[in-house]
């Protein structure tokens, strides 16, 4: 049984007779009438009571209320814009923040197609989707249905791309501006920051704001992570279009940029002129590598398993052994990561900590110690310089999240928490 019903009006032609108010009626009591029992959510979606112009033609949507309709209409949520991306848009807004996932689409047969192109690029596979033809019966046939269209052609699907690109620009940051960081410890010779989450329009409460990571397994579309990263691109002063993330497997295999790619790597290495490498990290700790002397740069994903496993010297080793890097020239940089107050593991998981120092862990007695990976980072790689943020914004469990970026002559990379 759907959770939430939308009705799509968005392309009907109304009039101001009775007979089209009493067709509008009749559709609206037969909804209620099979799904407000149990649907958390109905909505009507419709044009803001003006001629909305679509392939050349008018297609008018006026629900004038009237009698019953007006009272029946209190029990259905209106969402009324001229754009349909903007219409959708606040829609999921209001799905998401019912935390709903299965949707029933009651449309005309003629906008079926249309509208599932519009879905599949603002919702992604957490949320399923049934159609049903929208039926209206009136005798004087106020409403006129077309045949379905089963195709959709690839000027149209850019349309529609561009619509959406269009209105998801004009959305305002939802936690403030755009914050970069800079750290004394970094070399002028390079251009870097640390971002924090404020600056995106994810507004998912886990991923507000500032997500760069798309996954069909989240709400957040793939088109909202891509308008974050064009907002940073223009701010940070890179191209998106040679942004390289890694592909996280908590192991220790490092892509070194110019050979095959991997199916997975949780480091990247690189002397390539104007492209961007990232680490994407949540309580794993961000590691950028850079070394003026050769021009030469990498990133690194280290989670607790990453750390025992040594990935961070597997991707120093990348720099030496690929582009003839020094130690001593090869600056590291450790952004936020989850810390030793928040961060346990089971005592068998810990015990490599434990064998590392044992002022990695706190309480080893215990079922689940805390574990400190920072620290645990320090040892193995302590001949590299770190660069941490203040104690009061250094863990991502104090809600705190960053981007770490640097650029030489037009050279770049870039490390986002």
């Amino acid at each position: 049984m759907a959770e939430a019903v939308l009705i799509d009006f968005f392309g009907l032609k109304f009039n101001s007779q009775k007979n089209s108010h009493q067709a509008l009626l009749k559709t609206l009591n037969a909804v209620r009438y099979h799904h407000a029992a149990k649907a958390k959510f109905l909505c009507i979606m419709c044009c803001n009571n003006i001629s909305c112009e679509r392939n050349g033609a008018n297609n008018n949507c006026e629900l004038e209320a009237s009698n019953g309709l007006s009272t029946l209409l209190r029990e259905f949520e209106t969402v009324s814009n001229p754009s349909m991306a903007a219409s959708l848009y606040t829609i999921k807004q209001k799905i998401d923040e019912k935390n709903l996932s299965s949707i029933k689409v009651i449309v005309p047969m003629h906008r079926k197609t249309l509208l599932k192109a519009f879905i599949d690029q603002l919702f992604t596979n957490v949320y399923s989707f049934e159609f049903e033809d929208l039926q209206v019966t009136s005798g004087g046939g106020p409403l006129k249905q077309s045949t379905e269209i089963n195709m959709i052609t690839a000027q149209e699907i850019e349309a529609i791309q561009n619509e959406i690109q269009t209105y998801l620009r004009s959305l305002p940051a939802v936690k403030g501006e755009l914050t970069i960081i800079t750290s004394p410890l970094i070399s002028d010779t390079f251009l870097h920051g640390f971002t924090t989450r404020t600056g995106g329009i994810s507004y998912i409460p886990t991923l507000s704001s500032f997500n760069l990571f798309s996954s069909s397994k989240r709400r957040d579309p793939k088109v909202v992570v891509q308008e974050n990263l064009r907002r940073l691109g223009n701010a940070a002063g890179f191209n998106v279009e040679k942004f390289y993330r890694i592909k996280t497997d908590h192991a220790n295999d490092v892509w070194i940029m110019g050979r095959k790619e991997p199916e997975s790597y949780d480091g990247i290495t690189t002397n390539q002129r104007g492209v961007t490498i990232a680490a994407l990290a949540a309580d794993c700790i961000p590691i950028v590598f850079a070394d003026p002397v050769r021009k030469a740069c990498g990133v690194a994903h280290s989670g607790w398993k990453g750390t025992l496993l040594g990935v961070a010297m597997a991707t120093v080793n990348a720099m030496i052994t690929e582009y003839g890097c020094s130690l001593e020239d090869i600056i590291a940089v450790l952004g936020p990561s989850v810390g030793p107050c928040c961060f346990t593991l089971p005592r068998e998981s810990a015990q490599g900590f434990h064998n590392l120092d044992p002022e990695c862990v706190r309480l080893f007695d215990s079922p689940n110690p805390y574990v400190d990976i920072r620290k645990g980072t320090r040892y193995l790689t302590g001949f590299l310089y770190n660069c941490f943020l203040p104690p009061s914004k250094r863990t991502t469990r104090e809600k705190f999240s960053c981007l770490i970026y640097l650029k030489l002559k037009g050279l770049q990379w870039i490390i986002h928490l």
